[in-house]
């Protein structure tokens, strides 16, 4: 279990400090919503981390199989929808792995994303995409 506190730091700005380490993540109210668009937003931080539990799956895997995940990236789209409320709408990951593997490993990767705790977290109203882009950086 982790622990973090959030402060309001006033002009609809957050501040996220992760107990155990002190590690801090500050958030912003976006343009579109009455903010500066400084920081992440939350929602923001919703696409972040789906994108790097899915890399992080995917490296705990690849250590398991000794495949070398290095340079691999994910780029996260989100989408905001205002009807009937204002909710993040769709959320679109590609993941770019420079390395060409075997279709085995391929699939073992690709598993080991979908099994993402956050992806299954997510309400099944937000659309999910996910793109593999092997051979590419």
């Amino acid at each position: 279990m982790s622990d973090i506190d959030i402060f309001y730091e006033g002009k609809l700005s957050t501040r996220c400090v992760y107990t155990e380490t002190g590690s801090e993540i500050f958030t912003d109210a976006p343009k579109d919503n009455h903010g500066e668009g400084k920081q992440f937003s939350p929602t923001d931080l919703v696409g972040a981390s789906l994108g790097s539990c899915m890399l992080t799956l995917m490296g705990i895997v690849a250590n398991k199989i000794q495949v070398d995940l290095k340079g691999t990236r994910a780029t996260v789209k989100k989408t905001m929808v205002t009807a009937p409320i204002r909710r993040i709408g769709k959320i679109e990951v590609h993941i770019f792995c420079p390395a060409i593997l075997d279709a085995t490993k391929m699939q073992q990767l690709e598993k080991a994303a979908k099994g993402c705790p956050v992806h299954h977290s997510l309400h099944p109203d937000i659309l999910q995409e996910l793109v593999f882009h092997w051979g590419e950086s």
